[in-house]
């Protein structure tokens, strides 16, 4: 059981076996599936509970309704790649924070780049343009990350103030997370377009290191 199955059931008022950890990570990976796949109006509990395979009440015992499961499967996410950063961080502590950093972006680049995850993030930014909720997710979402890249960043320049990295972060999130527009699936690819996560890696460590 990890942190991050822990963290997404804060709401969730009894206490959990490792049975019942088990049974949350079913049902989150069966609600993003389905919330990738065909998004926030194709999101339902009892279609969660039939993938998941387990009853309806089951479903609601963890996650009381639709809304707080869509929060956990975007705070599971988040919370996913914390710990990857935080393993990164702790099995590369010999190495220079420049690879650290680097081996950080990678990481991102992949993960957003699977088709599953992807989904996800388009399906929830889309749904963030009209529901206050997902709103509010969002902005949350996106603090996280600004404040992971800060924490990564911070001090690698000494002419480059706190403030400014702060700015910097955020410039770099959305990089990151703007070349999944060019991953579209069935999207063909374009030859002038094949050195364009090389050229993003670039871009970020320019952003991490020079004033």
């Amino acid at each position: 059981m990890t942190s991050a199955l822990k963290s997404s059931l804060q709401r969730k008022t009894s206490s959990t076996t490792e049975k019942g950890y088990e049974r949350a990570r079913d049902i989150l990976q069966a609600a993003r599936e389905i919330f990738a796949a065909e998004g926030y109006g194709g999101l339902s509990m009892r279609r969660v509970a039939v993938q998941a395979g387990i009853s309806l009440s089951n479903v609601q015992h963890y996650y009381h309704s639709k809304d707080a499961l869509v929060e956990a499967v975007l705070l599971d996410s988040l919370n996913q790649f914390q710990e990857k950063i935080d393993g990164i961080t702790a099995s590369m502590a010999g190495a220079s924070r420049v690879d650290q950093f680097l081996s950080t972006v990678d990481m991102f680049l992949e993960e957003l780049g699977a088709p599953l995850m992807r989904g996800m993030f388009f399906e929830f930014w889309a749904l963030a343009t009209r529901n206050t909720f997902a709103s509010t997710l969002m902005e949350r979402m996106q603090a996280r990350e600004r404040k992971a890249i800060f924490n990564l960043i911070r001090g690698m320049s000494p002419a480059i103030s706190d403030q400014e990295y702060m700015v910097r972060a955020a410039l770099i999130v959305a990089q990151i997370e703007g070349l999944m527009l060019f991953r579209v699936r069935n999207r063909p690819k374009r030859p002038e377009l094949e050195g364009l996560e090389q050229a993003a890696r670039d871009a970020v460590l320019r952003l991490a290191t020079q004033p």
